[in-house]
This record gives structure tokens, C-alpha cells and sequence, in this order.
């Protein structure tokens, strides 16, 4: 997988993108206390206090959070929704930009100052203006990254690697349909697909303005919902072949519709169920186009190959520090306003990403 993200790398202009550090960026070292968005009780409200800064413990590296991703399991750990549960108070929040305040004894090659992303999964507390971190999951990043996208890129661009690269082994040319296009993740696999393999991408949105929004991120063909023209189109872009590979990260109704138009030897990717229905897979659908089903977690990887876990985060960074990729920002709020950002999501009233600006 490494070896083919690099040779896509090799082929993208050699010059790259180089800004100047302004001063205000690098931020002093905060101490005594820090505010964070605690939930209290299920379903609830979070709620702004303030905690005691703690030293770094061994393994750990302690950051000044400057921007941290909002996403949508953050909501369902906030309702009791998720898959372990949560204990009260808790702080949501894992997809963290900003920089290191502190690092622990046995952490090497990250310094104080450094500026980081960090994917906090197994404590979270991003929404803070400090979070402690795993050093395996701290990741540096160049200046020409700011903290906002910074936030926005290693847990979406990762998985659309992961499942695009490792998983589906995508091609130049190749047709691909994504569902829930204009998501988070969906976006980011419109972006890969399309702007770094050079595939044709077909973008499934629940309405015009999201899938607006996906032909401008470079999808040959982005529709609302619906089975019929769905189908229609991918006969038409294929010449009723069908496509080579289908990005679902949505499952139910759509997950079952979206592999009728699976062609012959096709890869379906599963990334998640947003519907949260997991759908029944009849084993004669994929043996009628020989088709294969491959899922994809960037949370499984971590746990039983780092290495590759850490590898496909750094290619993203990578990506985007050469300009190949920039994740899609719809809105940026305050650490006060985060029940707004938490509103929003849960209304899907957002396309992309959403971000958490601390003060």
C-alpha cells in the first residue's frame, strides 16, 4: 500500500506548498487551568469547566489543542448510542490539532512546540483546550497545515486511503460510487478518488445543494437519492458494466441498492452504517458479479497493525502538504458553542467536516 501512495506522490508536482510561521502560531505554553466541554448526563447539553493541568504521564505527550474535529460518533457517545459505554463526566472529542505543550518520559522524536494531529479514540477529551495523548497516536505536522484542516484530515483522509488503496486497490479510470458524498468521510473519498487516482466518481447525497457541492470537489456525477436513477446512472457512465468499486458508508436501503451496480469482479468497501442499520447481505448477490465485499477501520488497524496504521496517517499528511488533497470545512465554531456544531450534525445540516476553534 506504501509503496503505490508513494508512486502517486512521486507523479505530483515537486514543489510544494511553503508558508511563513507567524508568531501568533506557535503559541505559548499554557499552565494552571484549562476549559473543556464536559457531558454530565446522557443526552444532555455539554457544559464548560474548567480542570487543573496534569503533567504528562510516561508514553504521553500533552497538547494545546487548537482545533478539534466534531464527528458523528462523538454525538453517539454523547446519547448513549455507542458501541462501549461511556463514563460520566466525559469529555468527547478525539480528532485533535494543535501543539505540544509537554512530553512524557519514554516519547521520542516529539518535541515541545511541535505541531501535531492526534486521534485520541480511547480517552478523547479534544474538546478541550488540553488533551493528553498516546504518543503512537501523535502524529507532526508541517506548518503549511493549518490547525483547522489539520483537525479535519487524518481520521476521514486515513479510511478513504485505507479503503480506496489497501482494501479496494482503486485504479486510473476506474468507476466508483460513493454514498453519503458530501459527509465527512464521503467527501474525503470524493477527493481521493477523483483529484489523487484519477477515477470517475459517481456521488450519492440526500439532496441537490450537497450534491452541488460534491461536483465541485471533483466527482464526474453527483445525484440525490434515488434507486432508479442511481441505477440509470452507472448504467450509462459503464456502458452497463457497472462500476469497478462502491465506497458505502451509510448501510441499509442505500447499501443494498448501491450493490446492484456493482460490476463484474467489483469491491464493495463498508465503512460504517450512518443509517445505523446494518444490512443483510444475501450471499447469491455476490455471487452473481463475483463480487467482492471487504470492510475497512482505521480504529482496527491501529489495534492489530500499527505500523500501517501510522503509515496511511502519514500519507495523508503527506497529500496534503503537496496540495493533492484539502478536506472541505463546512463550518468553524467556538469550544461555547459546541451544543450549535453538536445541533448541526445531528440535523445533518452539514456537508464536510465541522470544527472546534479554541480561543
Amino acid at each position: 500500500m506504501a509503496t503505490a501512495i508513494r508512486k502517486i506522490l512521486a507523479r505530483a508536482p515537486s514543489k510544494l506548498f511553503s508558508f511563513c510561521v507567524k508568531i501568533s502560531d506557535t503559541g505559548a505554553v499554557r499552565h494552571g487551568s484549562f476549559k473543556a466541554a464536559v457531558l454530565h448526563e446522557l443526552k444532555s447539553p455539554l457544559k464548560i469547566d474548567k480542570f487543573s493541568t496534569k503533567k504528562a504521564k510516561k508514553g504521553e505527550v500533552r497538547i494545546n489543542v487548537r482545533a478539534c474535529g466534531v464527528n458523528a460518533s462523538d454525538i453517539q457517545m454523547s446519547k448513549g448510542e455507542w458501541e462501549k459505554e461511556v463514563k460520566l463526566p466525559f469529555v468527547p472529542g478525539y480528532e485533535i490539532c494543535g501543539e505540544v505543550a509537554e512530553v512524557g518520559s519514554g516519547v521520542k522524536d516529539i518535541s515541545t512546540g511541535d505541531r501535531v494531529i492526534a486521534l485520541n479514540k480511547d480517552k478523547c477529551f479534544g474538546f478541550a483546550e488540553q488533551c493528553s495523548v498516546p504518543a503512537q497516536d501523535v502524529f507532526k505536522i508541517p506548518s503549511s497545515i493549518d490547525f483547522i484542516h489539520g483537525a479535519a484530515l487524518a481520521e476521514t483522509y486515513s479510511t478513504a486511503l485505507l479503503g480506496l488503496s489497501r482494501r479496494a486497490e482503486l485504479k486510473e479510470g476506474q468507476v466508483i460510487l460513493v454514498t453519503a458524498a458530501a459527509g465527512g468521510l464521503g467527501l474525503a473519498v470524493v477527493d481521493v478518488a477523483a483529484n489523487v487516482y484519477k477515477a470517475k466518481v459517481i456521488g450519492v447525497c440526500s439532496n441537490e445543494e450537497k450534491a452541488t457541492l460534491v461536483r465541485d470537489r471533483g466527482a464526474w456525477a453527483a445525484l440525490t437519492y434515488n434507486p432508479k436513477d442511481m441505477q440509470k446512472t452507472v448504467k450509462e457512465v459503464t456502458n452497463g458494466k457497472g462500476v469497478s468499486v462502491v465506497f458505502d458508508t451509510v448501510g441499509g436501503e442505500i447499501f443494498e441498492e448501491s450493490i446492484k451496480c456493482a460490476g463484474h469482479e467489483s469491491k464493495v468497501v463498508i465503512a460504517g452504517f450512518a443509517s445505523h442499520k446494518v444490512p443483510k447481505i444475501i450471499a447469491s448477490t455476490l455471487l452473481s458479479s463475483s463480487i467482492s465485499l471487504l470492510g475497512v477501520s482505521l480504529a482496527h488497524y491501529r489495534e492489530v497493525d500499527p505500523d500501517v496504521y501510522r503509515e496511511i496517517v502519514l500519507d495523508a499528511i503527506d497529500m496534503c502538504e503537496q496540495g493533492l488533497l484539502k478536506p472541505f470545512i463546512s463550518s468553524t465554531v467556538s469550544l461555547e458553542d459546541i451544543n450549535k456544531a453538536i445541533d448541526m450534525i445531528s440535523q445533518r445540516k452539514s456537508t464536510g467536516k465541522v470544527i472546534i476553534k479554541m480561543s
